[in-house]
């Protein structure tokens, strides 16, 4: 009953924000694509070398074939809550990431990564079928089958060394989103949660409704493993955040852009 109730919230909520970006799509500016290339997360971090191909037009009228191109109306309130972020991150996230590095051995900060990620394979098993990859969705299943039984979802990607088929890890409804035709919708950032856009924060809903992490009970619980997960997931990471923002000149752009060619580069795949 809960996920029936979540799912209609979500159908609803997705029906009325893209309806908004339909309407609003004629009107669009767009923010040139800057040289500057770093990340927009923490446990996200672009490729070296990656290109953005040419050619991708969604039916709002969103011209991506730039690297980087969106629009940013929010811009002030997305400035705001990048310093807001990056101080938290510089002050509490990052010292206490550190020590959580230093105290916990990396054999098991992996296992808890893995466990979650294992956790999470109906987000992943129900995109891949959503984008019509059914290849990559029975790799995640045989993945999820080999992790839980064998490994209590501690092994990470269990029946990969053969190298059977390469499948993308990580699908998300936002991608998903994107496959079907829909664009970015504009630039946001989030208290906390960090860079986004319309259509990635649609999709956080529905990955949120697939989750399994969301119908813990209280719902404090919830939010705690979901934070644990990401704080886990940061400690992997720490030195490179340091290093690519201090090599930015101007970081708000550059992080911007490089969340929308990351999410672009993640779509192609």
């Amino acid at each position: 009953m809960n996920f029936l109730r979540a799912l209609i919230l979500f159908v609803l909520g997705s029906a009325t924000l893209l309806q908004v970006v339909a309407c609003n799509s004629a009107d669009d500016q767009v923010t040139p694509f800057s040289d500057d290339i770093m990340f927009a997360e923490a446990d996200q971090i672009p490729p070296q070398g990656t290109t953005i191909d040419a050619g991708f037009d969604s039916e709002f009228g969103f011209a991506e074939e730039d690297e980087g191109i969106v629009d940013d109306p929010l811009e002030p309130w997305n400035r705001f809550w990048f310093e807001v972020n990056d101080a938290a991150y510089s002050y509490a996230l990052n010292p206490l990431a550190k020590g959580y590095r230093y105290v916990v051995p990396d054999e098991l900060r992996r296992g808890v990564r893995n466990f979650f990620h294992n956790l999470l394979f109906p987000v992943r098993f129900v995109n891949c079928i959503l984008q019509g990859k059914f290849l990559a969705a029975g790799v995640e299943f045989s993945r999820f089958v080999g992790n839980t039984m064998y490994g209590f979802g501690f092994l990470g990607h269990f029946n990969d060394a053969k190298g059977i088929v390469e499948v993308t890890d990580d699908e998300d409804f936002g991608q998903t989103l994107a496959v079907w035709g829909f664009g970015n919708g504009f630039y946001v950032v989030w208290p906390l949660l960090g860079p986004s856009t319309l259509r990635d924060t649609i999709g956080m809903l529905g990955d949120s409704a697939l989750s399994p992490v969301t119908y813990v009970s209280p719902w404090y619980a919830s939010t705690a493993a979901s934070a644990y997960a990401r704080f886990n997931t940061l400690s992997f990471h720490i030195d490179e955040y340091d290093a690519l923002k201090s090599a930015a000149f101007e970081p708000y752009s550059a992080f911007r852009n490089a969340y929308i060619q990351l999410r672009n580069e993640q779509i192609r795949e």
